[in-house]
């Protein structure tokens, strides 16, 4: 036997991650097309479709099980119910047995004549107007979810209000006041240089708003302007609570991908990617036909308004995966895999997508681009606070009598955010906490508002910036339910590449539906998770529950130890 050395089995990897991943004939999209045509599992489909992309079975059968999109039971009519935070928080957890019942099919499963199915998801980005469903790709939503799926009501799905608080919106102003986009590219690409580019984004001190927080600029530059770099768009935002990505790409798709243009042309990079998450079929159309216009337009090309310049791009649909939002999961996704988190290094900047150099920015990033090179670094900087410069756009659930998303100047004052743009809780109700920052961000009592509106400063008080969701609880849900549907959250999403993370959230499922108090084996378990998690989320899970402890106070009294 020829023994096979490390450079071996990473080009033999690579060659695998190439031929599923490969532009026009990705294995997910195949998988796809399979699952859109029959109700049987993934064991029944999934190889013969790795035989016909020359694959072994088991680089099929991986993803159609893990992907939740891929492994969900289809009927004829196939219904996604949210369950996420922020749904859960409209009806404490009702609205899924309610839409059971209507249906006849539980979650995970096909009516006995498989003409229905029902899928529970996490999130819809209705989380405005929850509870939420789509029927196919048409969403349902509020108190009168389940006579919308039974056909006893249209289906309604108001547009998300949108307002701004800066009196000069950078994200909001196409969606406001009507700000059109493709006024800087063209200029940009005929006149400027990728390094004007980069000096301003440096000088604005922008940083990632998908939860991460990165210096932007330094993401750039670690690319080393390769000529085969790469810059996907994370168009993945799975956190519940948030919608703000949602937003932009359906009411502003163009600011969106004039920010990509701008990092392409400042990376050197010749091709783009849009990540769109499936649970978003009305974003996904959008950025299509807007990547479509652009083309006609000459935003893209082999040669971008007359000049050298040349700049692909193409939108990609996710599968159905929380944790495929992380940028390696995500690379992992795209190149045809499980989107399970990666050890770094490697790190993206330099072995990527299909080991390309590879620079990964959330949508509200890019979207920031257009503003701060037209209007120049220092003018973004003078904005927000001194650490953390610029904007945010702020998402308020349906709890609050004036949901909506919201953009702010960092350094806002939660409690007005809260009272003044949110209204406080609609009809009346007491206030019982707030989660802030996605699924495992973190919780605040009412008494602990006012707390400026930084990733700093929210994690002093043990609760995060993430997405910037802000998902209201009232007195009417028990704080115990509160504690095990964080706990379902991380079971059902942890990505499983690691055992700590795996095993440990399925136990702390196990341990919260059965009452188990505060002791021994719950201050094991969040060490572990803490401590020997592969990515943030493992990690992020005692944080969490130790925030809603101390947000609850006597309620749950023990568990912030």
């Amino acid at each position: 036997m020829v023994p096979v050395g490390p450079t071996d089995r990473f080009d033999a990897f690579r060659a695998l991650a190439d031929r599923r991943g490969r532009p026009g004939d990705r294995l997910i999209e195949s998988l796809a097309e399979a699952r859109a045509e029959t109700a049987d599992g993934p064991e029944v489909w999934a190889p013969a479709i790795a035989t016909r992309t020359g694959l072994p079975a088991a680089a099929a059968l991986g993803p159609a099980s893990y992907y939740a999109d891929l492994a969900a039971p289809h009927g004829h009519r196939h219904i996604r119910v949210c369950t996420a935070t922020a749904c859960f928080a409209a009806d404490a957890g009702r609205h899924l047995a309610a839409a059971e019942h209507e249906l006849g099919a539980t979650a995970g499963t096909a009516s006995p004549d498989g003409e229905t199915s029902v899928q529970a998801v996490r999130c819809l980005g209705y989380c405005y107007t929850g509870p939420a469903a789509l029927d196919g790709d048409t969403p349902c939503t509020g108190p009168t979810l389940a006579a919308q799926l039974a056909g006893r009501e249209p289906p309604r799905a108001p547009e998300i209000p949108a307002t701004d608080d800066t009196g000069d919106p950078v994200l909001l102003g196409g969606v406001v006041a009507g700000e059109p986009a493709w006024q800087v590219w063209p200029r940009t690409v005929t006149a400027g240089t990728p390094d004007e580019v980069r000096l301003e984004v440096a000088a604005s001190g922008l940083r990632g708003r998908g939860g991460a927080g990165f210096q932007v600029a330094a993401k750039w530059e670690a690319a080393g302007q390769a000529p085969n770099t790469v810059v996907v768009v994370n168009g993945d935002e799975g956190d519940p609570g948030s919608y703000a990505d949602r937003l932009l790409m359906e009411a502003d798709p163009e600011r969106v991908l004039e920010g990509l243009a701008l990092a392409c042309f400042a990376c050197g990079a010749r091709r783009g990617l849009v990540l769109v998450r499936s649970e978003y079929p009305r974003a996904l159309a959008r950025m299509r036909d807007a990547v479509g216009q652009a083309y006609a337009e000459g935003h893209f090309g082999p040669s971008v308004h007359g000049t050298a310049t040349a700049l692909d791009v193409e939108v990609v649909e996710g599968a159905g995966s929380y944790v495929a939002g992380e940028e390696t999961a995500l690379i992992a996704s795209l190149e045809g895999a499980r989107g399970c988190a990666r050890p770094r290094p490697p790190y993206p900047t330099r072995h990527g997508l299909w080991d390309a150099p590879t620079v990964v920015n959330n949508v509200e990033t890019l979207a920031a681009v257009p503003w701060i090179v037209s209007r120049g670094g220092d003018a973004y900087a003078g904005r927000g606070t001194l650490d953390e410069t610029g904007t945010k756009l702020v998402c308020l659930s349906e709890r609050f009598a004036r949901p909506g998303a919201y953009e702010v100047e960092l350094g806002t004052p939660v409690r007005r955010i809260v009272i003044e743009l949110g209204g406080g809780l609609k009809d009346g109700a007491e206030l019982a906490v707030v989660q802030v920052g996605g699924p495992l961000g973190g919780f605040l009592a009412p008494d602990a508002l006012d707390v400026p509106l930084t990733a700093a400063d929210l994690a002093a008080r043990g609760a995060a910036l993430g997405h910037a969701g802000l998902v209201a609880f009232d007195r009417r849900v028990d704080p115990k339910e509160v504690l095990r549907h964080i706990w379902q959250f991380a079971a059902a999403e942890s990505c499983g590449a690691c055992s700590p993370c795996r095993v440990g959230s399925r136990r702390g499922l196990e341990l919260a539906s059965a009452g188990v108090p505060p002791g021994h084996e719950w201050g094991r378990l969040s060490r572990v998770l803490a401590e020997a998690s592969l990515c943030a989320f493992g990690r992020q899970i005692p944080p969490a529950v130790r925030s809603l402890a101390r947000a609850y106070g006597t309620p749950l009294a023990g568990w912030d130890q």
